[in-house]
This record gives structure tokens, sequence and C-alpha cells, in this order.
């Protein structure tokens, strides 16, 4: 049996010295396809200044997710590293880790996600009143807003917090996750490290004044109070360093993503108004009075197709890095130690024995008689995959169909023309002019305004 270390490199080529191909992989949104069609579902490069194997397909997500410790460990360009911190879940490693995904799992747990539904809602009545009264705008722009309220609001008891200076400094952060680790004032990466600095110092006075009024007595009202008052198996308590970088990392995650994916929702139900009609008689047949709770939420089985097939369709993250600690074979190459791999998200979701007429819009692939998401092990993973999936998929998919619930009840929406609807996808997709929209209460509403 030959040794992994004797056998040849994928093909591809590296680049320009240091930071090899990474400016086209932020420029050139056919950046994986030109590659896979030229050298195969593997191949190498150089981004983010470190040489890389893109590894694509179920049967590489499969090695790579059921290999997490023993071939590979997971990893982050050093830009996001930096600027996520060291406390955070998503750069810890371990036994580390996997305690404190225990931990913050509480925000997440079903209990948890039941207690969120009515702030979820009053938020998102007051963002439809309003943009009922805007008419046309950027959808965009505004469900950023609307994520992060609800972000704020649930994670570190926040009302309001996107019209407060959390929110602009977090935007300017988030600007800087995805770049090359230059630490100076005038690049996107220094920018993020000053906002960073701002960020933590904000979040440190939240925490502080918070645990001045803690009483482990009364029951949570957010995340931030779960946090504060979870142990690990020792018996121990987050540090206040800790905290301040899983309560970042909580808010990137229940915005940034979850943003994309609203927005991917806006315009291609937008586009499919047969998908919208589905939906909205799905609702209707609900009969849904005062409120929403979590047993009707899972009655909405179209609506969780829909969902589905946005996210295969534009899943907010393209992909995601492994660091290989030791060299191992895949299909004849060697895929050596200290190199890193990106698995891909987006072009998996491209496979065509999987996903026939990959490019068209069609929910009913997971309908009950086609199952598209059951075909194959890790062949639709919107939320990654392994020990390493999404801690906050549950939430994401939670607020997600209360807005698209309320939306079809009792508004409606259309884009307007001569816009520009192709999408940029660093740090995540959007269209590029923002999802012009007009917007308008349905007519013959035959709900009861939550």
């Amino acid at each position: 049996m030959t040794s992994p270390s004797k056998l040849p490199l994928p093909p591809g080529k590296f680049g320009l010295p240091v930071i090899g191909e990474t400016i086209e992989f932020f420029t050139d949104r056919n950046f994986q396809k030109k590659r896979l069609e030229k050298y195969g579902d593997v191949f190498k490069t150089n981004i983010f200044t470190k040489p890389t194997v893109v590894m694509v397909g179920a049967e590489a997500n499969e090695v790579l997710f059921r290999n997490e410790n023993k071939y590979v460990k997971a990893t982050w360009p050093k830009s996001t590293r930096i600027l996520l911190g060291a406390d955070s879940l998503a750069t810890q490693e371990g036994g580390i880790h996997s305690s404190r995904r225990r931990i913050i799992f509480q925000a997440f747990q079903p209990r948890a996600l039941e207690s969120y539904i009515p702030t979820i809602e009053k938020i998102t009545q007051r963002y439809l009143t309003e943009w009922e009264q805007k008419q046309e705008f950027a959808w965009y722009d505004e469900l950023r807003k609307y994520t992060f309220d609800v972000a704020s609001t649930l994670f570190i008891g926040k009302d309001g917090g996107a019209e407060t200076p959390l929110a602009n400094l977090f935007e300017e952060w988030v600007k800087g996750l995805f770049s090359l680790p230059i630490n100076l004032p005038w690049t996107a990466f220094g920018k993020a490290m000053k906002c960073r600095r701002k960020l933590l110092r904000e979040l440190e006075m939240i925490i502080g004044d918070r645990l001045k009024t803690y009483d482990a007595n009364a029951e949570p009202t957010d995340a931030l109070d779960l946090l504060i008052r979870a142990k690990d198996e020792d018996g121990n308590a987050l540090s206040i360093d800790e905290l301040k970088d899983q309560i970042l990392l909580l808010l990137f995650a229940g915005h940034e993503t979850l943003t994309s994916s609203l927005v991917s929702f806006g315009l291609l139900v937008g586009q499919h108004r047969d998908v919208f009609e589905k939906i909205r008689t799905e609702q209707d047949a609900l009969d849904i009075g005062n409120g929403l709770d979590m047993a009707t939420l899972q009655q909405m089985t179209y609506l969780d197709q829909v969902f589905k097939e946005v996210l295969r369709l534009v899943p907010p993250v393209g992909g995601g890095f492994r660091e290989v600690i030791n060299t191992f074979e895949y299909k004849n190459f060697q895929i050596p130690q200290g190199w890193a791999v990106q698995y891909q998200i987006a072009q998996t979701h491209k496979d065509e024995a999987l996903y026939p007429d990959h490019e068209k819009f069609d929910p009913e692939r997971f309908s009950p008689e086609r199952l598209a998401d059951k075909q194959k092990k890790f062949g639709f993973i919107p939320f990654g995959g392994g020990m390493r999936e999404c801690i906050g998929k549950e939430f994401a998919r939670l607020e997600a169909k209360i807005l698209a619930s309320m939306l079809a009840r009792d508004y409606d929406w259309e884009l307007l023309p001569d816009q520009d609807l192709s999408m940029q996808v660093i740090p995540t997709p959007l269209p590029k002019d923002g999802l012009q929209i007009r917007f308008y209460r349905r007519k013959e509403s035959s709900s009861t305004t939550a």
C-alpha cells in the first residue's frame, strides 16, 4: 500500500508569491467553477497566504467531517481567527470546544427557542409595519437591521440594537472577517481590529451591568443570562473574556448569514409567484390566530421545503476550512500535513446526480416523495456538518419561518425593475443593488395581524 506522502499532489496552481490566488478568490465569483472544470473535484491553490486543497462533493465532505482531529482540525483564515478571538467557540479545539459547545447550546435548546418566539414576533411586526409605510426600499439593508435587532434583543437584552453605535461597529468589524490580515489603519482588517476593541469594551459594560443585578434564582431573559449561569463539567463558569467572544460570535451567526438567507428568500420567492401562493395557502390553512408557537411552526412543511431550496441554491456560506494535521490520501492524491483544505457547500449543492437541473428553484425537491436532502450523507450541508455543524441552525430556521409566516399572511412584495440582481458573494451572498422592492399590505388579508 502506497504511503500518502508518496502520492502526487492534486493538480492546480499557487498563483502569485505569498498571496497566491487570494485576489481572484475574492473578486471572481466563478473562481471555484473554473478550477473544477479545469482540474476536477480536487485541486490545489493558495488562498489567504496558505497552500490549500479544495475538495468538492458529498464524499469529500464525509472524509473531512468524519475525520476531525484525526486527519484535519477546524480552522479559519488568519483574519477570521484573529477577529473572532481566541476564546470564541469557532476557534476553540478538542475538549475545550466540546465543553463550550455544550454550554452555548443552552441558548438554542428547544425550551429556549420556544421562549424567543413572542419577542421575534413583536420585532417582526414592528418592521413589517415600517416597511409598509416605506413602500419602496432596498430590502437587504432593512433585513440587516431586522436580524441585528432580533439578535441583540435575544442575546444581550439590547432592544433596538440596530440604531445603536454597537450596530455600526459590528458592520465595520464584519467587513474585515475575510480579508488579508494586514493591520494598517486604512485596510479592512485594520479597521475591523479597531472595531473589535470597541465592541469588546461595549460588551464588557453590558456584561458588567448584568452581573451587578444577577439573580441565580430568576428566570433567564436572554442568551446572556443563560451563558452567565451556565457551568461546564467541572462546575466552572465562563470568564468575562470568554463571554465577550462567545456573544460576539452569536451576534455574527444570528445576523450575517441569516440576513443573506432572508434576502435570498425574498429574491427567489419574489421571482416565483407560484411558490409564494403555495406558502400563503399553507399559512391560511393553519388558521393562525393570536400568535405562533413551536407546534404551529412545525406544521409549515411546505415553508420548510422552500427554505431548504433557498439554502441549497444560495447557501449563505460557500464553504469551510480545515487544517491538515496528518497527511492523508484522497482520490489517489496526497493531502499534505500543514496545508489547509476547503470543503465546498455551494458546489456540493450543484451536484447533478443529487439535484437534477440544479440551477432551477424547485422546493418540491424536498417534498416527502423526493427528499433530496436525504439521498446522500453530507450531500446537503447549508449549516456545515460533523461536530462543527452550525450550533444556531434551529434559531436561524425559527426566525426565518416566523418572518416568512407573518409576511405571507398579511403582506406582499414585488421586485422593482431595472436593478442588478446578480450576486456578490463575499462575505455572504447578496444582490448587488440590495434587492430593491415595493412592499405593501396583502389585498383581502385573511388573518389578524399578530
